[in-house]
């Protein structure tokens, strides 16, 4: 019997998957400081993909573009009413940066519960009604892990405890995207842990690799009604190298441009382009920014566009039909004495629907404000509906959303079409 590698295994549930859909076709940084990141690395991966990565389905469409299929019973997806005869929906969120209060929070939460050892899953319950009302949901991976007991550390070289992967998982995400500029801060041994920590959770990734073979796939993620691929990639590794170039996917237009052509190639309807880049605890996206979401929507070949690194919320933008989320600011992390910004996010869900020729956009995006509090640490949102209750109190509470907004809007999103989720309002 042949031994069940964890390539092998992200194959085998590949298979899976993609037999999956087709039955179902036939009948989903330290808070306290800023990273110093260094500028954008030079040693960005090139050409084209040519091999499958786990969460990859098989099916290959001649055109790159994928058709409808008469037979194919409606599809309506979770989230908002679903217009066309075929909707699917995809939940995106910020950062997921791990630092020291964050673990040991995690350490009482699981003692509060007669357990040992670290249970971050109440730090992040409060996302689990949206990833409810989403087909598909991924996280961002910042850091790397490190084996169960540590020793853990955090910025500005880290180090986290790999339970946060288990929590993740229990919670709704189906996968989390791993290029950043935290990637290789414990080089090959770290960046493998974390591929490791991700496989035994049952969560699939993208962005950072164990093989050359790998680094050349495609992660894509079926829905009931479409399969979706994310394309990730990071702005640069804080001045670090990585010991070869394809182990972690870098911010360069044409390879991300290369690789959506061959998600197309591969069956994939919808893709998604991922960005770890701008500039820290900023309220606008910089030059890289614009230019590479830019390049990636004028290639017509990525469905929406979004990013994450700032550690603070970013505008959102139609650009020429293209949906650009330039930054969802932290999923999860410590509160900051010095950046209020930090202590904020974006939980952001697309619903995309097929039209009769067969193409998918993105019929409805909706964002939700968050906040972390802490006594005790959890993520909370503070929309207008208050899914949660008050989070930081009413008046703090309002002062995030009104900032949250302004920065949203800032490029003309609601003018657009974009809104607040109000998940308490969902069918």
């Amino acid at each position: 019997m042949p031994t069940i590698t964890p390539t092998l295994r992200g194959r085998l549930f590949a298979a899976a998957a993609a037999l999956s859909l087709a039955a179902t076709m036939a009948s989903c940084s330290g808070g306290a400081r800023p990273e110093n990141a260094a500028p954008a690395d030079a040693g960005s991966t090139s050409g084209p993909a040519a091999a499958l990565s786990p969460g990859t389905t098989a099916a290959a469409s001649p055109s790159g573009t994928p058709s409808p299929t008469p037979t194919a019973p409606p599809t309506p997806g979770k989230g908002p009413a679903c217009a066309a005869v075929r909707c699917t929906s995809v939940l995106v969120t910020g950062d997921l940066l791990v630092n020291a209060q964050l673990w040991e929070q995690a350490r009482a939460d699981a003692l509060a519960a007669g357990a040992k050892g670290l249970d971050f899953g109440p730090i992040l319950e409060g996302q689990r009604r949206y990833i409810d009302k989403s087909d598909l949901a991924a996280c961002h991976l910042e850091t790397p892990v490190a084996v169960p007991g540590g020793p853990f550390s955090a910025y500005p070289s880290f180090n986290v405890p790999p339970q946060i992967t288990t929590a993740v998982q229990q919670v709704g995400y189906q996968a989390c995207t791993t290029a950043s500029n935290h990637t290789v801060d414990r080089g090959t041994a770290g960046l493998l842990r974390t591929l490791d920590a991700l496989d035994a959770a049952g969560l699939q990734h993208t962005g950072s690799y164990r093989n050359e073979e790998d680094a050349r796939g495609i992660m894509i993620l079926p829905t009931a009604g479409a399969k979706i691929a994310v394309i990730d990639a990071t702005y640069g590794l804080n001045g670090q190298l990585p010991e070869a170039a394809w182990q972690v996917d870098m911010l360069d237009p044409e390879v991300m441009i290369a690789k959506a052509k061959k998600a197309r190639a591969l069956g994939a309807d919808i893709v998604l382009g991922a960005m770890h880049a701008g500039d820290e605890y900023s309220s606008a996206p910089n030059a890289e920014q614009e230019s590479v979401a830019h390049a990636l929507a004028d290639s017509g070949q990525f469905t929406m566009i979004y990013g994450h690194h700032t550690h603070s919320v970013l505008p959102i933008e139609q650009y020429k039909g293209t949906w650009i989320a330039y930054g969802l600011g932290n999923g999860i992390t410590e509160l900051s004495p010095d950046y209020v910004v930090n202590n904020e996010g974006l939980l952001l869900r697309a619903q995309f629907s097929q039209d009769a020729a067969g193409k998918w956009t993105a019929s409805d995006l909706a964002w939700a404000p968050s906040v972390m509090v802490r006594g005790p640490y959890r993520w909370c949102s503070v929309a207008s509906d208050a899914p949660q209750g008050p989070c930081a109190g009413a008046a703090a509470d309002a002062a995030t959303r009104q900032r949250t907004r302004t920065v949203v809007e800032s490029m003309g999103a609601a003018a657009a079409g974009a809104h607040e989720l109000l998940i308490t309002k969902d069918p």
